[in-house]
């Protein structure tokens, strides 16, 4: 049973409320391993919708999953100079097996173009084998410093997209095509809205020519990068010798594209719609979108209410509705209503002798407002018609916060005093310069999260960079971030 203590509140100590939402919600706790996690059934059952949904939108753009090794021999890593220098710090070295000392270290993933493309140069040898377009759902290790459950742990689960094609406009279109696909099921089905754009070149993933970001903006005005997709140029294929005939007869290297999202989203959910009782999960991902507690005093009225309920679970499941019925015994009603709306649960039916008679319910909605007495008859449509209604309030409070606390056009001023004030989305002139963007991050710990894509760019753009006065190449949207 859940902790019945109060949790700290997000004005209080966002930190600490993050970190008892998840105790309370049983989602995830500290494993022995330092700065690892498990993630409890609660957690994972979001994840795997999350998996679920995704996987089928991979899918229906042409993707194939596979599953590569979780060992990479060291020397691979060293082929491709940018990429190894990118991960040198984070990476975990096996150099004893059976006893015995490896003749060759092996690193245990905390990426997987290098032995991807390994074997795509096995499997690829003709224009007629492109585009390959290939998604491992898998773990990686990262030896971080600094973890905190879901958002940065030494080992997580994410997806890993790898694709292979002719061009590079091809190249670049998928790249662009699988950030459209991360937008869409943030919004869709987090509910969660996000800025899209390109990263700057100190920003982006080691070894790509171009990295494009998904960026959302948690209640602390914090940005949390959501998921990435990278054009990888020819730089690994060169590297591993991936080469095609072209349509011409000549040889090419191919273009590669990499994607990702991870158990991050978890905690971008959390923090995106969580309240101060607790998780509040968008009905499209939530493990149990309708929990039902039947309400009786004595062993007369226990049977027709528990009767009653279980036909009313019974036509919810059979309408694809995730239910659940909470008949434990020796719980009051109100404990259970704490522990279900700590753990998000959209929607709650409740039953009592009196519902029974009149053949109806009691709808409690996890996003408050008054509870409504609702007939059992024409039920399922009705809980369909809420679950879009939330997801959809959802969605909209998520983006009027993130507008609310978002600036456009800041001069250096305005900018220093936001980001002292707390911070927030600032979207200001850039000159494109590398040492503005260092100078802005060592004073304010604030960094270029993405320029934006055209649908997010002020109109007009800020003719000169907010920073030093030189005139702007870009529009830039800068915050701090986890």
């Amino acid at each position: 049973m859940a902790d019945t203590k109060a949790l700290t509140t997000r004005a209080a100590d966002f930190s600490a409320w993050y970190n008892e939402l998840i105790a309370r919600a049983e989602l995830a706790d500290y494993s022995p391993v330092r700065g690892c996690m498990v993630i409890r059934p609660n957690g994972y059952a979001i994840w795997e919708q999350m998996q679920r949904a995704l996987d089928q939108m991979f899918k229906d753009t042409g993707h194939q999953n596979a599953y590569f090794p979780l060992f990479i021999p060291q020397s691979f890593l060293s082929r491709e100079a940018e990429h190894v220098e990118g991960f040198a710090p984070e990476t975990a070295v096996v150099t004893h097996g059976g006893g015995k000392e490896l003749e060759e270290p092996l690193v245990v993933r905390p990426t997987s173009e290098t032995i991807i493309y390994a074997m795509y140069a096995k499997w690829i040898q003709s224009y007629r084998d492109l585009p390959l377009l290939i998604n491992q759902w898998a773990n990686v290790v990262r030896w971080e410093l600094r973890t905190r459950l879901f958002l940065r742990t030494t080992e997580f689960l994410w997806q890993e997209g790898h694709t292979a094609h002719a061009t590079e406009a091809e190249a670049e279109e998928e790249t662009r095509r699988m950030l459209g696909v991360y937008r869409t099921f943030m919004d869709q089905w987090m509910a969660m809205p996000v800025v899209t754009g390109r990263k700057t070149d100190s920003e982006r993933f080691a070894g790509a020519l171009r990295t494009y970001s998904c960026e959302a903006l948690m209640q602390d005005n914090k940005a949390l990068q959501a998921g990435t997709s990278h054009n990888l140029g020819q730089n690994f294929s060169r590297a591993f010798e991936v080469t095609f005939q072209t349509a011409n007869g000549e040889l090419d290297h191919v273009w590669n594209t990499s994607w990702g999202v991870s158990t991050r989203l978890v905690g971008a959910l959390i923090m995106t719609h969580g309240d101060d009782a607790g998780l509040v999960c968008p009905p499209r991902l939530a493990q149990y979108q309708v929990v039902i507690v039947p309400i009786y005093r004595t062993d007369s009225e226990r049977g027709a209410v528990l009767e009653a309920a279980d036909r009313v679970r019974k036509e919810l499941v059979a309408a694809g509705v995730r239910v659940h019925l909470d008949a434990r015994e020796g719980m009051k009603p109100g404990a259970k209503y704490y522990e279900w709306e700590g753990r998000g649960v959209p929607l709650r039916l409740e039953i009592g002798p009196r519902d029974v008679a009149a053949g109806a319910v009691v709808l409690a909605r996890r996003t408050g407002g008054k509870k409504e007495t609702l007939p059992m008859e024409g039920l399922v449509p009705r809980m369909f018609q809420e679950m879009e209604r939330m997801q959809t309030d959802l969605l909209e409070a998520a983006r009027a916060r993130r507008e609310a606390n978002s600036i456009r056009g800041a001069t250096k001023q305005l900018f220093l005093d936001y980001m002292e004030a707390g911070g927030g989305f600032v979207y200001a002139g850039f000159c494109g310069s590398n040492d503005c963007e260092a100078q802005v991050k060592e004073q304010t710990k604030a960094t270029i999260r993405v320029l934006p894509d055209e649908e997010f760019r002020s109109v007009p753009a800020p003719a000169t960079c907010m920073w030093c006065g030189r005139p702007s190449v870009a529009e830039a949207v800068w915050a701090k971030a986890y």
